[in-house]
């Protein structure tokens, strides 16, 4: 059983736990908050006896905690996954895990010397609908081109047009569009194509100084992705990968619902694959995450587990080069 602490107590947070209890493989052992009352309302939603910390360093000692999940905004990852791994705590951190290539360098090796696991919480790459996709993506010499879409309205961005500078749209706390939903449609291009060869991004900045929607342009070697995301306006187009002999439609790059095959020879008549989402849809990433912290030994974990740090390495790697084509700059970037 892994013993899991938590920090961050919206909306988010509740998602996971909800998910890592279901998987049956977790308990509910501590919650982190700044203000201990907000920490205990959280807890009190799920059975069981339970630390309650408003303090990080108390926090971090608790000895039956083995693992923690970090929720907090995204310029207090680093810090706090330091602390932990420090501690000896195993970490899943929610995505985009860390601001820069630096950080995510050092993460990966303190907890590879410390011998504890870092996960990124890219959950679209975990989802069975999306590893099934695979099976229906020809070689990359048959691809010629793919767009995806998410684009999303934030009631935040109302406090923005009254001057304020809420969290998910401030550089101080390393946010904006391409960090809070550009970050999936990286995951889901690098997940199914690989690291691209060139990479442009051509951004709308808002007045806080952070992105607001965007269009990206990846370059492979024989064809190209356009990935369009944004948080000041809302889209309803479906993804689409382009063959020379057809074309995968899917409703979305995460939480995928439907996908249809078409190909040229067969009149436009759609295959319709078979594909749903879990209403919880962090269920099959706490899964993986419990069979490789469970199963350290196994070959087939580990492989696995290497293969979702390098993929976090190259995704951040990626975000770090279109934001500063952006003109984005974090207060991360200063340190």
């Amino acid at each position: 059983m892994i013993h899991l602490g938590i920090i961050g107590t919206n909306w988010i947070t509740h998602q996971f736990v909800q998910a890592a209890l279901a998987t049956g493989e977790y308990e509910l052992a501590a919650v982190y908050s700044r203000k201990m009352a907000k920490a205990e309302e959280f807890g009190e939603k799920y059975a069981g006896n339970r630390h309650y910390m408003d303090d990080l360093t108390d926090f971090f000692a608790i000895e039956e905690m083995d693992t923690v999940y970090i929720a907090s905004p995204n310029s207090l990852h680093f810090a706090q996954a330091q602390q932990a791994i420090a501690a000896g705590k195993n970490v899943i951190v929610e995505k985009p895990a860390f601001s820069t290539p630096k950080e995510m360098a050092t993460i990966i090796k303190q907890a590879n010397e410390n011998q504890v696991f870092f996960f990124e919480a890219a959950r679209n790459i975990h989802e069975e609908s999306f590893k099934k996709m695979k099976e229906f993506l020809p070689t990359p010499n048959h691809i010629i081109g793919a767009n995806f879409t998410y684009m999303k309205y934030s009631s935040r961005y109302d406090l923005v047009l009254q001057g304020e500078e809420p969290n998910i749209f401030s550089p101080h706390f390393s946010a904006g569009s391409l960090a809070d939903l550009g970050v999936y449609l990286l995951y889901a291009a690098l997940g199914w194509f690989g690291l691209p060869k060139e990479v442009h991004h051509f951004a709308k900045k808002i007045q806080t100084g952070v992105d607001g929607m965007g269009i990206i342009i990846l370059r492979y070697e024989n064809f190209d992705v356009t990935l369009q995301h944004g948080k000041i306006g809302e889209a309803h187009l479906p993804s689409e990968i382009y063959f020379d002999d057809g074309t995968l439609w899917l409703d979305a790059v995460n939480s995928i619902n439907q996908a249809y095959l078409y190909k040229h020879t067969e009149n436009g008549a759609p295959l319709e694959i078979e594909v749903s989402a879990k209403e919880n849809p962090m269920i099959e990433e706490a899964s993986d995450f419990a069979n490789v912290i469970q199963n350290p030994e196994n070959t087939v974990y580990g492989e696995k587990y290497e293969e979702w740090v390098e993929l976090a390495r190259n995704v951040n790697q990626v975000l770090y080069e279109l934001r500063k084509q952006a003109g984005v700059v974090f207060d991360a970037d200063q340190e």
